[in-house]
C-alpha cells in the first residue's frame, strides 16, 4: 500500500496535480510561473505601447536637442553650417574660454545674479506673507483676494507688459501722474541705468507672487491645527507661533518654492526682452536674452550653446547648494 501511495504521489507531482499534503507540485509550480511571466510580459508591452508617443516626442524635441546642443558647444557652428552640420569645426574648449573674456557675456551672468539676489528673496517673504494673511487674517473675499495675486502669472507677458509700460512711463505713466500731483517729475524707470533693473525685479516679484502664494497656502493648511492649538494653550503669540512652529513646518515648501523661483530667476528672459531689450547700455541684459541674441541675431550657435551649458552648469550648483542648505532641516 505505501508503495503504491509514493508512485502515485510522484505521478501527482511529475503531472503537476496536488500532492498528498495539498501543496501544488513541481510542474504546477512552473505553470504558474510561466503564466505570471506572460502576463507581466503583456502588461510590459501594453505599459511601452502607450508610453510610445510620449518617448517619441521627448527623443525628437528635448533628449536630441540637448544632446546636440552639447556637440555644438565644442564646434564653430553658425549658419553656414545650418544646411550641413558637419561641415561645422571642433574648436574643443574655446567658446568656453572665450565666453570669460567676453565682457557682455560677464556683464550679462552679473545682471542676472543681481536679478535671482534681489528678486528671489523679496518674492518668497512677500508670498509667505500673502499666503499667510489669505490663510489666517483675512475671512471676507478670501478667493477674490487669492485669484487676483495668482491673475498675473496666468496673464500673457504682453499684458504685462502694457500694464508696466503704462505705470512706469515717465511722462503719461500712473507713477507719473502721483508724482505731478506733488509737484515733482517722475524718474525714467526703465530708461536710466541704475533703476531699469530694480523695475524689471519689480515687475518679476509681481507676476511671480501668485506662484509662491499659492504653495505656501498648500503648505499652511497642511499643519495640524493641533499644533496651532498646543502652542496657544502654552501662551505662545503670534510671532512665536510664527517662528517656531509655521515656519519649520514648512521648510519642505520653502525648499521647493526657493528651487522653482530661482531656477525660473536663473532663466530670466521675457521681462528684459519685452520691457527693455536689455538696454539701457546693457544694465537689463541677462544670460538667456545675451544667449538670444548670440544665436538667433548673429548666429553664432556654437558660442550660445556654450552659454546655455555654462548656465545649466550654474542652476545645478546653485540647486544642490540649496538642497544641501535646506534638505536637512526639512526631515
Amino acid at each position: 500500500m505505501s508503495t503504491t501511495t509514493g508512485a502515485a504521489a510522484e505521478l501527482a507531482a511529475a503531472e503537476g496535480a496536488p500532492g498528498s499534503n495539498g501543496s501544488p507540485g513541481a510542474g504546477g509550480l512552473r505553470a504558474g510561473r510561466q503564466r505570471k511571466r506572460r502576463s507581466m510580459g503583456v502588461q510590459n508591452a501594453a505599459g511601452w505601447l502607450f508610453s510610445t508617443p510620449f518617448l517619441v516626442l521627448f527623443t525628437v524635441f528635448m533628449a536630441f536637442p540637448i544632446v546636440a546642443t552639447l556637440l555644438m558647444s565644442f564646434t564653430d557652428f553658425g549658419i553656414r553650417n545650418v544646411t550641413d552640420p558637419l561641415s561645422a569645426k571642433f574648436i574643443g574648449f574655446e567658446n568656453y574660454t572665450n565666453l570669460f573674456s567676453d565682457e557682455k557675456f560677464l556683464k550679462a551672468l552679473f545682471n542676472t545674479a543681481y536679478f535671482v539676489v534681489v528678486g528671489v528673496p523679496l518674492t518668497i517673504v512677500l508670498g509667505l506673507v500673502v499666503a499667510v494673511l489669505l490663510n489666517n487674517g483675512i475671512d471676507r473675499a478670501r478667493t477674490f483676494f487669492r485669484i487676483g495675486f495668482y491673475a498675473p502669472v496666468v496673464t500673457s507677458i504682453v499684458a504685462v507688459a502694457v500694464v508696466w509700460r503704462f505705470v512706469l512711463d515717465p511722462s503719461d505713466g500712473l507713477i507719473a501722474g502721483l508724482f505731478s500731483e506733488v509737484g515733482l517729475t517722475a524718474p525714467d524707470f526703465l530708461g536710466n541705468e541704475a533703476l531699469a533693473m530694480p523695475s524689471l525685479i519689480a515687475m518679476a516679484v509681481w507676476r511671480n507672487l501668485g506662484t509662491v502664494m499659492v504653495l505656501f497656502i498648500a503648505g499652511l493648511q497642511a499643519i495640524p491645527t493641533e499644533v496651532r492649538e498646543a502652542a496657544k494653550l502654552d501662551g505662545a503669540g503670534l510671532w512665536q507661533e510664527f517662528r517656531r512652529i509655521t515656519v519649520p513646518l514648512l521648510r519642505p515648501t520653502l525648499l521647493y518654492a526657493t528651487i522653482i523661483t530661482t531656477i525660473g530667476y536663473l532663466n530670466v528672459f521675457e521681462e528684459p526682452f519685452v520691457m527693455t531689450q536689455g538696454g539701457p547700455s546693457d544694465s537689463t541684459l541677462t544670460v538667456s536674452l545675451d544667449m538670444y541674441r548670440e544665436g538667433f541675431n548673429f548666429f553664432h550657435m556654437g558660442y550660445a550653446s556654450a552659454m546655455a551649458y555654462v548656465l545649466f552648469v550654474v542652476i545645478m550648483g546653485i540647486t544642490v547648494l540649496q538642497l544641501r542648505l535646506l534638505k536637512d532641516n526639512t526631515k
